[in-house]
């Protein structure tokens, strides 16, 4: 199979989809990797580093996509690059579609496969192409939040771990997920106070356990939240439901409960964000203000420290992509059922049941979608 790895055009995003070692393996397995030229120079990654492996390097991103049969990402396709894709493309990625109709439809019209890193589970229901970006994103959420803080950033003024003789800042993290376990151990290692909320009392206990009494473990509730935004000057939010549309655990109303210049952060704002007043920004704009708190709501908050995420994500990924590009899209999803909760796009359907009540659209069964391919041509796209 051909493999193509086109340069990410986000802005502000430096990761590549695959590294040397990567190229190394789907070529010892027969397959042929196409690279955009400089796709790995935002990681640290040069060229013949990746030619040395057994990749050839293409001169642009029409050329990947014209050639590459399974299309290899980091985040989602941005509007140029959506009539690059065509209906025998496999597209695998990040996609975070349930607050994102327009580019489901889009992809939904050019026919292709797109499978979304961050709705594949492992044989235990967790989400494992998902889990080294949380970790990323958890501990980036922390040092930004910190950052923000700071005077000329707009923030309150105060250090994160205090000094003695002058308080802590107060550092509350709604979600105990993987997100939120390791913006706690930052803020915790950062000497801070911190609270850890989260709806599930056995995932409490194990955090309890895990900060070894360092950080108080609360049930979350609204009111639990209103009584701890008085005193916070950091709020993570750290909240997902298996790729749906996050839920709001903080509404416009109750900024009013909290200190002037506090920061809000928001992890959850791939998946539409869980503060009612977030909304996209970047790492070159990453801030603004809503009733006197800062926001940060920054979509790829891993892409800031690239060789570290590269690294992490291709890690993960890797296992997939050789049974992707070995066994094709049907064989790969049916002797792997948690690939077969990535797909969430097929055939012009959408084939996940959150993406599909997200964006309101209708929800088809993979197989089904799938099974379309043997009765249709490859002329479905009018996208092309």
């Amino acid at each position: 199979m051909k493999v193509g790895v086109p340069t990410e055009i986000k802005p502000d995003e430096y990761r590549v989809a695959l590294t040397p070692a990567g190229v190394r393996e789907l070529s010892d397995h027969g397959h042929e990797v196409l690279i955009q030229a400089g796709a790995g120079e935002g990681s640290a990654i040069p060229d013949p580093e990746y030619v040395a492996q057994g990749a050839r390097i293409l001169p642009d991103a029409d050329a990947v996509f014209a050639e590459g049969e399974l299309i290899l990402g980091v985040k989602e396709p941005q509007p140029e690059e959506l009539h690059l894709l065509r209906p025998d493309h496999t597209l695998f990625t990040y996609l975070h579609l349930a607050p994102a109709p327009d580019l489901t439809r889009g992809l939904c019209e050019t026919g292709a496969t797109c499978i979304a890193y961050e709705t594949v589970e492992d044989a235990h229901g967790r989400l494992p192409l998902l889990a080294p970006m949380s970790e990323v994103a958890g501990k980036i959420a922390t040092q930004a939040g910190a950052f923000m803080l700071e005077k000329p950033l707009g923030g309150r003024g105060v250090l994160l771990g205090g000094v003695p003789g002058v308080a802590a800042a107060n550092v509350i993290v709604i979600g105990g997920g993987v997100v939120g376990m390791n913006a706690a151990f930052i803020a915790i290692g950062m000497e801070a106070n911190v609270y850890v909320l989260d709806r599930n009392i056995d995932r409490l206990r194990e955090l309890d356990v895990a900060f070894g009494g360092r950080a108080s473990t609360v049930f979350s509730s609204t009111l639990a939240v209103e009584k701890l935004l008085p005193q916070a000057d950091l709020v993570i939010g750290a909240v997902l439901i298996h790729g749906a549309r996050a839920p709001y655990v903080i509404k416009r109303d109750q900024l009013g409960l909290m200190r002037r210049q506090a920061v809000l952060v928001d992890v959850s704002i791939d998946q539409g964000g869980c503060f009612e007043t977030s909304r996209p920004t970047t790492h070159s704009d990453p801030t603004f203000e809503v009733d006197g708190i800062t926001h940060y709501c920054v979509t790829n908050m891993p892409g800031a420290v690239p060789i570290t995420s590269t690294y992490a994500l291709t890690n993960a990924t890797l296992p997939y992509v050789l049974a992707l590009a070995d066994s094709g899209v049907r064989d790969a999803i049916s002797r792997d059922p948690g690939l077969r909760t990535g797909v969430n796009v097929a055939r012009g359907s959408v084939t996940h049941p959150a993406v599909a009540q997200g964006v309101g659209m209708p929800f088809t069964p993979v197989e089904e979608a799938l099974q379309s391919e043997e009765t249709s041509t490859h002329g479905h796209s009018s996208a092309n």
